[in-house]
């Protein structure tokens, strides 16, 4: 007679694991992808403004005239030739960079998450904005570090309340995204900056500058980069992306660094995928010549998109709603009165064809639950006013 036993149970998942949730804007997608909704919900570039034929002429020349090199295993560090142009543009923007102050990451969330391998330990404080751009907070939440909000106000991070946390709390670093912020849209000015820059300096704390935006002005003057203020060279960490002027299918980010810090998050970078795939790097590399020009004709769409969102805000949310107007990026931020839970109410507005992001998931501590995310980049003017007034039907009803 043969005798089974039941198998044994398998080890669970690691802590971090079972204790950090998914994004809640990629669920939101996932159940908004019928072709008849109108999503203001996901943070994604127009896809009929990807310059197709601009993109398959440089992957062309890099797959003719390089294809040994293009189809090969690459340096972890990044190709020179993207390193190098990279650099160029970073420098003709104010900011003195050589191309071994970078590193290619793929896509700058890999760079957020280079980072928190290389930086932060279980139990690290880390500081971030209120509300905060909540893909960082499930980075910094899997590397087990302690998460808590700087209160903020409309030009971003109270410099007197970030001098009281840095002295309590001891923090490790602070992450911004300084310049038209997800998800609020703001734009920190160059006063509070250099208050930013100074306290730094003073305590000892890594800036992480996350910049995946800041090209896409639509009216202002431009802000210098925190990294250019001085007591901030040596302690900040900037990090952008082509996803936003180029194609986020490329998937190409980057970070600029010290040198330690840099070699390190190369190490963590080696562990996770070895280098960012080569032929992309080498076709973003030969389509670097035309960016400009194509930024240019997204910024004058992108531009009318946020002033139809503006124009159809005031009809669409309830009265005692409140918004500002953001000079670029992808989003604008909208609180509704009290009385309006907007979790609550995301069900209604699919129901209704229409999504929008729910502010709860963006604060590290105790959510605002009457404010919501709109990204107004992906649609037409046409569509932008005609999902704002199913929302403002989702919202009445």
């Amino acid at each position: 007679m043969t005798v089974t036993s039941s198998p044994a149970a398998l080890p669970p998942l690691a802590a971090r694991a079972r204790t950090v949730g998914g994004s809640p804007v990629r669920e939101i997608l996932a159940v908004t992808a019928r072709p008849e909704m109108i999503n203001f919900a996901g943070g994604l570039p127009a896809p009929e403004l990807f310059d197709r034929e601009g993109i398959a002429a440089a992957f062309r020349t890099v797959l003719e005239e390089l294809p040994e090199r293009a189809l090969q295993y690459s340096t972890t560090e990044g190709e020179p030739a993207l390193r190098q142009g990279l650099a160029a543009r970073i420098h003709a923007q104010g900011l003195p960079t050589e191309a071994d102050d970078l590193l290619i990451t793929t896509g700058s969330q890999q760079a957020l998450s280079l980072l928190a391998s290389a930086l932060v330990d279980p139990g690290d404080t880390v500081l971030v904005e209120s509300p905060c751009y909540l893909a960082a907070l499930q980075v910094f939440g899997l590397a087990g570090a302690r998460v808590l909000p700087v209160p903020c106000d409309a030009d971003g991070v109270d410099p007197a309340a970030l001098q009281e946390l840095i002295r309590v709390e001891r923090p490790k670093l602070l992450y911004l995204v300084p310049t038209f912020q997800n998800p609020t849209g703001r734009t920190m000015p160059a006063a509070r900056r250099a208050a930013v820059a100074t306290a730094a300096a003073r305590h000892g704390l890594w800036i992480v500058e996350d910049d995946p935006y800041g090209e896409l002005r639509y009216d202002g003057e431009r802000v210098p980069w925190i990294a250019s203020f001085p007591g901030a060279e040596d302690r900040t960490v900037l990090l952008g992306s082509f996803s936003k002027v180029m194609a986020p299918g490329l998937r190409l980010g980057w970070l600029r660094a010290p040198a330690a810090l840099r070699r390190a998050c190369a190490v963590a970078k080696q562990a996770a995928d070895l280098h960012t795939p080569t032929v992309n790097q080498l076709a973003a590399a030969c389509y670097l010549d035309v960016l400009d020009g194509h930024v240019a004709k997204v910024r004058t769409v992108y531009g009318e998109r946020r002033d139809a969102m503006l124009a159809g805000l005031p009809d669409a949310l309830p009265a005692g709603s409140a918004w500002d107007r953001p000079e670029g990026g992808m989003f604008l931020w909208a609180r509704l009165p009290e009385s309006y839970d907007t979790t609550a109410l995301l069900r209604r507005a699919v129901d209704h064809d229409v999504a929008y992001v729910p502010g709860e998931p963006f604060y590290a501590a105790d959510p605002d639950r009457s404010t919501l995310r709109l990204c107004f980049v992906t649609q037409t003017p046409q569509e932008i006013a005609e999902g704002l007034r199913r929302l403002a039907k989702s919202l009445n009803g």
